[in-house]
């Protein structure tokens, strides 16, 4: 176990919901710092299952007020459940005890390191979040890392944990949740509009970012990506407001040493060099978006690193390099599934139109020669209503698509009179090959008589379409 050796006093936490990949993450981090940990949930299984045995964190499969040890001096829950319905979170208050939803506690834990670092975006944030861990530990920076999904180089965790001296966090702008964060550095990938059902317009999501960059202490930096018009739109913005804050671009059109030069694409790879470094960087990742996430952790932990005086050389970028290189991604982000019968099954959580075309584009380029047929699954009503067109216009590198029902969301109760077939009807105005099965299972039949060998699936959406490409492979 690695000593913490910041200010904070071990606390005894209760954290209700600790199976989700936040909680278990933040519980992970917490036992570092050597507090002592209770936890509840339901009774299905998940990844984290076997993470929390792995800590010796006792946690109870149902909720129930007599779960909170009459020692907690905190209660720590995942937005998913009421404060005002939950059983341990009413006894929580009714002792008054500190009651804390996940991104407050994040928030709060991040305030416990000397620097913290808030990766935030509309797109990319998590990949970027593994990206940056993979160079920090490529360079033995001391830090610790919190991404917001499963990553296979992180053991199977969704965090790396290298040290007390350097925070590195996934940081949401859902409801403004990124605000209660303590960053001395921004890495801003995007700013476009998302989350309609919370926010009115771009002009409020922007005002988010721009509040939350805002935040960044005096000598603060805030790295952004200058290929994305929001990204240079709030760094342009946050510039006017404070002349303290540095600003350290990354990308094709930025100038500096994260300028990204001499791209190729090759099937498998794709390679490309920071201006700043002659040694060339690569990733086995498809898509251009995937150059600029690591572009983007390049430029975060380096800038990291110069901040506690460290620098960078030639030597560190070779070992930078080969992280890279053999980085396989995190879950849901172009995960290969599998491949049968020469069938390559691939599943991303692309969910806004922006992501979706750029994802399909690199998995064009990235397979070259196989017919890409996608099955997407719409995330709610809202988003669907107010990107519609964008969506439609998004899947124009697929040869086939297949759609489904609008995957609704529990902070929805109006569907807004949109649904699946509303997004099938658009897309079907722009391009042939649509196809629209309301079930995602119900889709499975059209699919084994559709694909063949040399043919690439692609399930994508933050539904839960996932399965039909595990269900395809299971019945080959």
């Amino acid at each position: 176990m690695i000593a913490y050796d910041g200010p904070t006093m071990a606390e005894r936490i209760h954290m209700v919901g600790v199976k989700g990949t936040g909680m278990t993450a933040l519980a992970e981090l917490l036992t570092d710092r050597g507090d002592l940990l209770t936890g509840s949930d339901g009774k299905d299984k998940f990844f984290t299952d076997e993470i929390l045995d792995s800590l010796g964190i006792v946690y109870h499969e149902s909720f129930d007020a007599k779960n909170v040890p009459p020692d907690a001096t905190r209660v720590v829950y995942s937005a998913a459940y009421n404060p005002d319905s939950n059983p341990e979170l009413l006894e929580a208050r009714h002792r008054g005890l500190k009651v804390q939803v996940y991104p407050e506690a994040l928030g709060e834990f991040s305030g416990s390191f000397p620097l913290a670092a808030g990766v935030a975006g509309v797109h990319g944030k998590t990949t970027t979040t593994a990206m940056a861990g993979m160079v920090a530990r490529a360079l033995e920076l001391r830090a610790s890392v919190l991404v917001g999904s499963m990553v296979p180089d992180f053991n199977n965790r969704a965090t790396l944990r290298l040290g007390q001296e350097i925070f590195i966090a996934e940081t949401c702008e859902y409801k403004r949740h990124f605000l209660h964060f303590h960053p001395g550095i921004i890495l801003l990938t995007s700013v476009e509009l998302d989350h309609t059902d919370y926010f009115r317009d771009y002009d409020d999501i922007f005002s988010a970012f721009l509040a939350y960059a805002c935040k960044l202490p005096k000598g603060g930096a805030l790295v952004y990506c200058a290929d994305q018009k929001g990204a240079c739109q709030l760094a342009m913005a946050l510039q006017a407001r404070r002349e303290d804050i540095r600003l350290v671009p990354y990308g094709q059109s930025a100038k500096g040493r994260f300028a990204v030069l001499d791209q190729k694409f090759d099937a498998g790879t794709t390679s490309f060099r920071l201006a700043g470094w002659a040694k060339p960087l690569g990733v086995s990742l498809p898509g251009t978006h995937n150059v600029l996430n690591a572009a983007g952790a390049v430029a975060l932990v380096v800038t990291l690193a110069e901040q506690i005086g460290s620098t960078v050389e030639e030597p560190g970028m070779l070992r930078v390099g080969e992280a890279l290189k053999s980085f396989r991604g995190t879950r849901r982000r172009s995960e290969v599934v599998g491949d049968k019968n020469g069938v390559l099954v691939v599943d991303d959580y692309a969910h806004h139109p922006t992501a979706i075309g750029l994802t399909l584009a690199g998995l064009r380029a990235f397979y070259p020669g196989r017919r890409l047929v996608l099955d997407f699954m719409s995330h709610t009503y809202s988003r669907t209503r107010a990107l519609l067109d964008e969506f439609a216009a998004s899947f124009s590198a697929a040869d086939v698509v297949v759609l489904h029902k609008i995957y609704s969301s529990a902070r929805e109760t109006d569907t807004l009179g949109i649904t699946g077939r509303t997004l099938y009807d658009a897309t079907l105005a722009l391009r042939p090959g649509v196809h629209y099965f309301e079930e995602p299972e119900e889709a499975l039949p059209f699919l084994r008589g559709l694909l063949q060998s040399g043919d690439l699936l692609v399930t994508m959406g933050a539904g839960d379409n996932w399965k039909v490409g595990r269900a395809f492979l299971e019945a080959l």
